[in-house]
């Protein structure tokens, strides 16, 4: 396992889940539940979220290329989605669209909106196929992202068995504090998967070190 390539997976899907900013979420998507119930809810809810992800890490890329999308096209999308996301994380967008859909949520909240598209979003999704797309690919580096991803789903189940005492320990200022941090580093990384396209493509490869 190439510990580089674990480091970025992990890091690009733990901002892009954000474990942290998730923790209230759920609190209030289980509010009323018992410990019990809700821990069922947790897990299922990982566990699809987690199987959605595998998909798309195996095959993801089978299906763009069933479209005609390309690689590189690809690359640049995503990163274009991610880096709007990364904007909507510094500027409080995206916690507001969450706390949206918690009006809208079921009884049973697991499938929907805790493992899509909260957990298995559209941001997470991107990120999988371009994390085990590119000149690099290989069974290798996708048994390193699928470990990368288990942890951070892992991490998640372990957020949402302690949420509420992480919501009194940080309070909504630290996580707003929390969430503006992880913006600032996936547009980075989003910057950077853009960057990768263009070299990818050949426009530009001369500058971007391609």
């Amino acid at each position: 396992m190439d510990a580089g390539t674990f480091v970025t997976a992990f890091t690009t899907l733990f901002v892009m889940i954000d474990p942290i900013g998730l923790a209230p979420i759920f609190i209030a998507l289980t509010q009323g539940m018992d410990k019990r119930h809700r821990m069922r809810v947790a897990a299922r809810a990982c566990a699809i979220g987690l199987g959605i992800l595998v998909l798309f890490a195996l095959v993801g890329m089978s299906i763009l290329e069933a479209v005609g999308i390309t690689l590189p096209a690809f690359r640049i999308a995503g990163g274009l989605l991610l880096f709007l996301i990364a904007m909507e994380m510094l500027f409080e967008r995206r916690t507001r669209r969450r706390e949206d859909k918690e009006e809208e949520a079921p009884d049973d909240p697991s499938v929907f909106p805790i493992a899509t598209p909260f957990i298995a979003g559209p941001g997470a999704l991107a990120a999988t196929v371009l994390l085990t797309s590119g000149e690099n690919a290989s069974w290798a580096v996708t048994l390193t992202v699928l470990a990368a991803m288990i942890s951070v789903v892992a991490i998640v189940l372990a957020f949402f068995s302690v949420a509420g005492l992480i919501e009194r320990l940080l309070g909504r200022t630290g996580i707003m504090v929390v969430s503006r941090l992880l913006g600032m580093l996936l547009a980075a990384l989003s910057v950077q998967f853009v960057l990768d396209g263009l070299a990818l493509a050949g426009i530009g490869a001369r500058y971007l070190g391609g």
